[in-house]
This record gives C-alpha cells, structure tokens and sequence, in this order.
C-alpha cells in the first residue's frame, strides 16, 4: 500500500506485517533531538507526521546513509510525539508494550531492516534541519522520501510483529530446553 505524509484516518486499516510505501516529508530523531523537542517544543507541525529514528550520514547537502536506530532506546520519550499529533514511528527493533498501547487507534511504527542504510538514502532527498547545533547524529533533519519500503511493526490495533516474533522464539526455546533434559 502507498501511503503519504502528512498521514491519516487511513494508517489505522494497516496491519502488523503489511508493506507499505511512504512518500512525503518525515523527520529524524534519536534521544538528543526528543528531548530537546520536549523541552522547547516541536519545532514544526506534528499533525499527521512521521518520525524516523535515524542518525543519517550527510555530506555536501545529500544523504549519504540513513539507517535506521534501534527503536527502544525511545520509548521512554515518545508519548509527548503521539499526544502532540505524530502519526507514524519508523525504526528498528520494535518499541515497548507501552508505546504499542499509545499507537493504539491513533499511529502505526513501521519498520526498517538494519543494515540498509544506502538503500533507504536512495529513496531521499534532504530538505532542511532543525537543532543542528545537537550534531550530525541528532539534529533532526527534514528529509523527502518517495516510495521507501517499509513493513508495519506495530499497527494501531496492537497488532505487533516483534511481540508475535519474541513469543515464538520463547516457546522454540522452551521446547528445545525441555527436549534435551
């Protein structure tokens, strides 16, 4: 499915596992740029938007790299973004069952594979930055994406593919310890 920011009412029919394709603006931020928003606020419009949890490489005005952080390392600093109008969180790894209940008919968190950073700059083009005082890694920079493939992580109905990934692998786990006793 091809969705666009800034997002809607239409990201709540996505279910954990769908691929998408989101073209639009969206903007980076790791744990410096969150908490600096939290402090002196959002400094462009949150309604309908995506954040993506990178600390992308640029160089000469272009992105050279943009892969994505792991996700968790936000979770504690998310619920201001998703009361302020965020729609979408994009990352790796999976967020906290706290967060998945914050999605919760309002926003979906959309995955991207590590390790692919040359392949998600190829769907970008940068179009500006906020704090960039906070350095390379944590400013948060305006990015345009076109088509960037994505796989929803955590849909707005709870449904979370790391949650369901996690629980297997405990119950293969569990199977395999019991088996060799």
């Amino acid at each position: 499915m091809k969705i666009n920011t800034p997002l809607g009412d239409e990201i709540l029919t996505l279910r954990a596992g769908d691929s998408v394709l989101l073209s639009g603006t969206i903007y980076t931020a790791r744990d410096e740029a969150h908490l600096k928003m939290m402090e002196d606020g959002i400094p462009f419009d949150p309604e309908g938007a995506a954040i993506y949890h990178c600390g992308p490489v640029i160089q000469d005005d272009r992105i050279i790299a943009a892969g994505p952080t792991t996700s968790a390392r936000m979770n504690r600093l998310t619920g201001f973004l998703l009361d302020a109008g965020i729609r979408c969180l994009i990352g790796k790894g999976g967020m906290s069952e706290d967060v998945a209940a914050s999605l919760k008919g309002r926003g979906v968190y959309l995955a991207f594979t590590g390790g692919c950073a040359a392949l998600a700059a190829s769907h970008m083009k940068l179009a500006g930055v906020f704090y960039p005082d906070l350095g390379m890694a944590e400013a948060i920079w305006v990015i345009e994406v076109c088509d960037l493939p994505l796989v929803v992580g955590i849909d707005a109905d709870g449904g979370d593919v790391f949650s369901r990934v996690n629980t297997r692998a405990r119950e293969r786990y569990d199977e395999w310890i019991h088996n060799r006793v």
